[in-house]
């Protein structure tokens, strides 16, 4: 009153819009600097610039109310329509409109606590968008050579996981981003530690952990940004917040949830001796299938190799055979027509030599003979190397596949002393005698088992 008495003075009896509304936001903040009102939240609205605006209401009235950008940082939840609160703030009038309004500070929802209510909404929210589906969620790998972990680097979660990781594989690489688990700044500095992890490629997989507390101490791993920053991480992720009965939105987020830090160092590689064992049984495993299987090949290649091979042999060996007999008797041919023919001239040279004087007639004759069987042996010679050649050949094939050269790499025919081949063990029963024919020779043995 005493600032409405100094404006008008003694002769003035008028105010300005703003100086009244000066004046009334100045009574209100002095009355009302600090306050607190209950109602529901209405037509909340959040706006580019990060400020809140919304509607407080209950059966009778209604009152505007805004939370600038500032103020919505530290709120627990997000206004949300429908659900009744306190708000704390001041009392202020927006001149422009000449409307008063509260210049909200904090939200409290009625009936539960803060942190509680925006744990469920940020949990309702990323369920709707599919953040915690299984489907989304990476393989741990099994046996991962590069380990990241987001810690505090004082305290005993980060001891207690090394000395854990050192005694299940040692030699392990490790690298430890160092980040505030709980306090203003803490999810930002996780975040920074996250991205790290994802955008350097270095790590094979990533442990974000914490040891146990209350559900303010552990908060900074319900923020949207910590679960948002372990959602798009290319590495898989491992959350390790509390103890086992502590849930996390980073719990729901993450590729793997362990119970407890300790947990997490035990599960996300397996102890080097279990691992060794179960190399040594699959090893175990292999050779003995190896061996069965070769046994398997071994008896099917006797049972259908031989047989086959015995026919298929028979039948090239008559076919060259048979060729062979061809061209013996063309070879057989084209001597005797040879013959034949000289035989022809010898005995026309004869008969002219008769004719002729019967010692130049008779040298001639024999010149002329020795020409002849020159170029007849001649002839016969080349005959007879065609011949050779086109038989070498097929008899050199004959000669590869021929049963012996199968000894000649080590094989073996057996025969029982019934002179029959041993094909099974039936052929040959203990106590018997068998020979073994091999490239060079053969041998006798006697079956023991």
């Amino acid at each position: 009153m005493e600032q409405l008495h100094l404006l008008l003075g003694r002769d003035r009896k008028y105010l300005t819009v703003t100086e009244f509304t000066d004046i009334l936001r100045g009574m209100l903040e002095e009355v009302f600097p600090d306050v607190w009102i209950a109602g529901e939240i209405s037509g909340a609205k959040a706006q580019p610039s990060g400020h809140v605006y919304f509607t407080l209401k209950d059966g009778e009235a209604t009152v505007s109310c805004v939370a600038y950008r500032n103020a919505v940082r530290y709120l627990k939840f997000k206004p949300q329509d429908g659900v009744a609160v306190l708000a704390r703030g001041r009392v202020d009038i927006w001149p422009p409109s000449g409307r008063y309004q509260l210049i909200v500070e904090a939200l409290e929802p009625q009936g539960r606590g803060a942190l509680q209510f925006a744990f469920e909404q940020l949990n309702h929210k990323l369920t709707a968008e599919g953040l915690f589906d299984e489907s989304r969620k990476r393989p741990i790998p099994t046996l991962p050579q590069r380990i990241g972990i987001v810690t505090s680097p004082t305290g005993a979660v980060i001891q207690d996981m090394l000395q854990i990781l050192e005694r299940r594989f040692a030699g392990l690489h490790i690298r430890l981003f160092p980040a505030a688990v709980q306090g203003e700044g803490s999810a930002s500095q996780v975040c920074r530690a996250i991205e790290y992890f994802s955008e350097s490629g270095w790590a094979d997989v990533i442990i974000v952990a914490r040891g146990g507390g209350s559900l303010e101490d552990l908060w900074t791993f319900n923020e949207e940004s910590v679960a948002r920053a372990i959602a798009a991480s290319a590495v898989p992720v491992i959350s390790a917040i509390g103890h086992e009965t502590d849930y996390t939105i980073a719990d729901f987020v993450a590729d793997l949830r362990a119970p407890t830090p300790s947990a997490a160092a035990d599960l996300v590689i397996q102890s080097k001796s279990r691992l060794q064992e179960r190399l040594m049984l699959l090893q175990g495993k292999l050779k003995q299938n190896t061996q069965y299987r070769f046994a398997l090949a071994s008896r099917r290649l006797n049972q259908l190799g031989i047989d086959r091979a015995a026919s298929l042999l028979r039948r090239r060996i008559g076919r060259l055979q048979q060729r062979n007999d061809e061209l013996d008797f063309q070879l057989r041919d084209r001597i005797r027509i040879s013959l034949q023919r000289n035989q022809r001239r010898l005995d026309q040279a004869r008969a002219q030599l008769r004719r002729m004087d019967v010692r130049l007639k008779l040298a001639d004759a024999r010149r002329r003979q020795e020409s002849l069987q020159t170029v007849l042996h001649q002839l016969i010679q080349t005959k007879l190397t065609q011949a050779r050649t086109s038989i070498e050949k097929p008899s050199a094939h004959l000669t590869q596949l021929s049963p012996l050269k199968i000894l000649d790499r080590g094989y073996a025919l057996i025969v029982n002393q019934s002179g029959a081949l041993v094909k099974s063990p039936k052929d040959a029963p203990p106590k018997s005698k068998v020979t073994l024919r091999v490239a060079q020779g053969t041998l006798t043995a006697r079956i023991e088992k």
